[in-house]
């Protein structure tokens, strides 16, 4: 199905947080991803240089994201302020150090590099869990969308930035581009809406929801991590060469722009469904085979294996960010959290991997070459990661649950139009002046038209293009519906782009379920499933339950009457 210009130029254009968070990728990349320093010169980046900023940045960088689980659980409130604090200090000072140390004639760079490497890897990671904050208040569309096109465009301003002379480059950014993203992500951060269950919930009052979330989500993080491993492994075996680690970041970059750009045009044509778990056993054949050759292949082929793994964990560290944001919108968790929880079983085992490495250092074990060492020990780990993300010991656990797929509804073509619009302040779907409503309904309405400005959907947009209504209106007559009532929900669902979770919430109150008992079948708060009413509500523009009931009932027909 053909994709029109317009299509075209309303994915490419980028808007002010995809934008934003576009500059902060490449410039995160510039310096702190991989420890590489591509801007600063090669005489600088000793092998005792990159080792220590490494391990400094990488240890502060999982320890913040630790920080972060413990204090969004016990602290929810105190975190909502203290990221926003602490990200920009840090990172900046970060940067001055690492440009002072060049200048150090006198005395050893590296104290100065190790507490460079210490404050960007505590101010990267403040960045990432803003803007993951960011993405997740957003409604799905519009968070997945800028999520993805800021993924592309940090890798082509990342690109761009080598057209800026080098020794230029390093001092623009902390000058330039850091107050840019910063200042952007301040602003956005000042439009989020606090009133969302994902941010007014508190952890720690509801601990059975969280332990629910760590049981549903652990084995997509587990899948990501063994990534993670590879990656460090690789990036420890090749510290000594600042050439290696160019293309290493070249790689990962273009493995963003690739991964998000075909997720981007797959995602116009037709609602997606991807499952990390499922895509890490496709993976694992290759990622254990590469490592196992290791030791026999020359030396070429460890610089392009390094450089095709970290592309490969960009595009899955992009959709784990997804997945955490998903699992704030679906269950109410607070996004510090679930993000934080990626993080650290992520990046725990991205240190685990260089850090056990660069301790073995060059020498043979027992006899036994370096790289075979590393190749079985990798394999080892790798596969033992591969059997508890694939369900462990429990046969059950072998078919993985709905929690570990990410959900892409496709967006109606009007997607960035309603989205300029809540920019701008408008509320669409407003009705006009004349059109009287009951009091009740009219409190309904302001909580949707609210919740609409920080960039909730609404139904009185402009009808989707034929071929996207017709593909909308499909249902496959393979699916096995539990009963009539689910396969109308479903018909609703293609029609009107709702998510899972709210097909789901939909379809319980079409059974007759009330909130309390809907709240304690799906694990969440009672704040989230009122939201997803709302969502419901908007997304139909239908102010009661009656309503929903009798659309549920007509779906069918409505059906019937679009073949027609």
């Amino acid at each position: 199905m053909p994709i029109s210009l317009q299509h075209i130029a309303q994915t490419v254009k980028p808007n002010v947080v995809s934008l934003g968070y576009a500059l902060f990728l490449a410039i995160n990349a510039a310096g702190v991803w991989g420890g590489v320093f591509p801007f600063l010169p090669m005489d600088f980046q000793t092998p005792s240089i990159i080792v220590v900023f490494f391990v400094t940045q990488s240890l502060t960088f999982f320890a913040a994201y630790v920080a972060s689980v413990i204090g969004a659980y016990r602290f929810p409130q105190l975190t909502h302020v203290f990221i926003v604090r602490l990200a920009v200090a840090p990172y900046l000072l970060g940067w001055v150090c690492l440009i002072g140390a060049m200048y150090l004639e006198t005395m050893r760079p590296e104290p100065l590099v190790a507490i460079g490497g210490a404050l960007l890897g505590l101010g990267s990671a403040g960045f990432y869990m803003m803007w993951q904050r960011l993405f997740a208040s957003q409604e799905a569309s519009i968070g997945n969308f800028n999520l993805m096109q800021g993924t592309a465009w940090g890798a082509v301003l990342y690109f761009g930035l080598h057209m800026i002379p080098g020794a230029v480059t390093a001092f623009l950014i902390p000058v330039l581009f850091l107050p840019l993203f910063g200042l952007c992500i301040w602003v956005q951060s000042r439009s989020i809406d606090a009133a969302q269950p994902m941010f007014e919930d508190k952890p720690y009052e509801h601990p059975a929801i969280y332990r629910n979330a760590v049981r549903a989500y652990w084995r997509s993080a587990v899948s990501v991590a063994g990534l993670g491993l590879c990656t460090g492994v690789l990036r420890a075996l090749a510290i000594g060469a600042p050439q290696v680690g160019s293309l290493v970041n070249i790689m990962s970059m273009a493995g963003a722009l690739a991964g998000a750009s075909v997720l981007l045009y797959l995602w116009k044509r037709t609602n997606l469904r991807m499952n990390i778990p499922a895509l890490y056993r496709i993976a694992f054949p290759f990622l254990l085979t590469s490592l196992l050759v290791m030791p026999f292949a020359p030396e070429e082929y460890l610089k392009w294996l390094a450089a095709i793994t970290y592309a490969v964990y960009s595009v899955a560290l992009m959709l784990s960010m997804m997945q955490s944001a998903q699992a704030s919108r679906d269950q109410g968790l607070n996004p510090v959290f679930i993000y934080g929880l990626f993080g650290s079983v992520i990046y725990g085992f991205h240190d685990l991997g260089f850090i056990s490495v660069t301790m073995l250092g060059n020498v043979d074990v027992l006899g036994i070459p370096r790289l075979a060492v590393v190749a079985l020990a990798a394999g080892y780990v790798l596969g033992i990661m591969f059997f508890l993300g694939t369900g462990g010991f429990k046969l059950d656990r072998l078919s993985t649950t709905s929690a570990d797929s990410i959900e892409l509804v496709a967006p109606r073509e009007d997607v960035t139009a309603n989205h300029s619009l809540r920019e701008s302040g408008e509320c669409p779907g407003e009705r006009a002046a004349g059109d009287v409503q009951p009091a009740a309904t009219a409190t309904d309405d302001a909580t949707a038209c609210a919740a609409g400005k920080a960039d909730q959907p609404t139904a009185s947009a402009p009808p989707a293009a034929p071929q996207q209504q017709e593909r909308r209106n499909r249902i496959d007559d393979d699916r096995a519906f539990k009963d009539a009532i689910s396969k109308k929900v479903a018909l609703l669902q293609q029609r009107y782009g709702l998510s899972s979770r709210e097909a789901e919430v939909a379809e319980y109150v079409a059974h007759g379920y009330t909130a309390v008992r809907i709240v304690e079948m799906l694990f969440v708060s009672d704040n989230t499933v009122r939201t997803h009413v709302k969502r419901i509500y908007a997304k139909l523009d239908i102010h009661r339950k009656g309503e929903l009931l009798d659309m549920i009932e007509h779906a069918g027909d409505q059906q019937g009457e679009s073949e027609g």
